[in-house]
């Protein structure tokens, strides 16, 4: 299943925070583990090429970075529909430039009932922009990762991962329904915390950590992301014992033999 993923971010005094979401216990997809805000494309996603609800990004130029022959601008979209509608955070501007604020409690509570329609399947994310005068902030976000779920598991994802700065005047809020809380941590601090065995997390979010902590701060970030000359496409396979295994490591072409083989 195509889908999107966008690892938000902020500064503070002791470095990067990432927005953790945590999946639902009873979730029929990865429980209880440790996410970024995220999901599977839909109908809607692939209007924007279209819609003119995106002037700072287009299809032709989001499909070039992706190295698809089309509709790329539709992860994009969805990374940004799938953080709101799990997280409550929209990165969306109005026609001034300037990204949204939540902070005035009239406003907030306008996009929180937005936000219930969404997640209840009364209302489609294109017409909430419009309805607000709103476009998308495409241009926010930084393509920077691409994964596939390994073959023989029950669900499959092929999702392109991105990072965005945590849009100001804007508090996360899980939606008690496919996640049950949100957490700012430090890439550093999750990472101690999954290896003591508290802060489940799946392999490539463990990566993504892994690779932000060695950044100081959000626009250092950016900048080491934007100049990837190559997003590689990181497909793990699982190995004998289990054990997920990356691209160069030791019995990773055995596996994929085995794979080949049916086995």
């Amino acid at each position: 299943m195509p889908s999107a993923t966008v690892t938000i971010v902020r500064d503070t005094r002791q470095g990067i925070e990432v927005l953790m979401m945590r999946r639902n216990l009873k979730s029929g997809f990865v429980p209880g583990m440790y996410v970024f805000p995220g999901g599977g494309l839909d109908d809607t996603d692939l209007l924007f090429k279209n819609n003119g609800l995106c002037n700072c990004l287009d299809d032709a130029s989001a499909s070039g970075m992706l190295g698809v022959a089309g509709d790329g601008l539709a992860y994009w979209a969805a990374a940004i529909r799938e953080a709101f509608e799990e997280s409550g955070l929209l990165l969306a501007r109005h026609d001034t430039g300037h990204i949204v604020t939540l902070h005035d409690p009239a406003i907030a509570r306008r996009f929180t009932e937005h936000r219930r329609q969404l997640n209840a399947g009364a209302a489609v994310f294109p017409a909430l922009l419009q309805t607000e005068n709103l476009q998308l902030a495409a241009d926010r976000l930084v393509y920077f990762a691409h994964w596939i779920t390994p073959v023989g598991l029950p669900r499959r994802y092929d999702t392109r991962f991105f990072m965005a700065e945590a849009p100001p005047d804007q508090e996360p809020l899980q939606d008690e329904r496919e996640t049950i809380s949100a957490e700012w941590i430090g890439p550093g601090a999750a990472l101690s915390r999954h290896r003591g065995g508290e802060f489940a997390m799946r392999t490539p979010t463990v990566r993504t950590l892994e690779s932000f902590a060695d950044y100081d701060n959000v626009a250092n970030l950016r900048r080491g992301l934007s100049v990837q000359r190559e997003v590689r496409t990181m497909l793990p396979r699982i190995g004998k014992n289990g054990r997920r295994l990356l691209p160069g490591e030791p019995g990773y072409e055995e596996a994929g033999a085995a794979e080949g083989a049916g086995q």
